[in-house]
């Protein structure tokens, strides 16, 4: 599936768990089930990275999670979204398209909620070295980041 990348999707971001500000320091923007079940099944779980905008705004770098989070024992699958831009505000209610790019890691447990926090803070900055590459750096353009959303895709 990695060979079909790069994978584009968007919906309204909707209410997660709460743990990505709260818990980690690390705001994510989520959408809903029928958006995460759009995704190809063949998508393995794990990290991600790969360009974002909310409601056909600037196109930030991000980080995502895809999967089941074993630290917090999920029982549904979520796809949770790091923007590389602090937004300062809510963003429920908006639409998220996002550009899956590449792949950073297989998802797993961890012993704790620190080696959590520096297995995220070290995709971040992976992310942000493949995205400075020339090739990766295109997709920032992509036409649909700028086209209306005509369902969850």
């Amino acid at each position: 599936m990695l060979s079909q990348l790069p994978l584009f999707a968007g919906g309204e971001i909707v209410r997660g768990f709460g743990r990505g500000s709260k818990e980690l320091g690390i705001p994510t923007a989520n959408f809903p089930l029928e958006v995460v079940k759009s995704l190809p099944e063949s998508l393995p779980t794990g990290a991600y990275y790969g360009w974002a905008n909310v409601d056909n705004g600037p196109v930030y770098k991000m980080v995502l999670s895809v999967g089941w989070n074993p630290f917090y024992n999920n029982k549904e699958k979520s796809v949770e979204t790091h923007m590389l831009h602090d937004f300062n505000c809510d963003l429920y209610g908006q639409i998220l398209k996002i550009c899956i790019v590449g792949y950073l890691r297989p998802e797993r447990s961890f012993d704790s909620l620190e080696a959590l926090i520096a297995a995220i803070r070290e995709d971040i900055e992976q992310a942000k070295a493949f995205l400075d590459e020339a090739d990766k750096g295109k997709l920032k353009e992509a036409p649909f980041f700028s086209e209306k959303l005509s369902s969850s895709k």
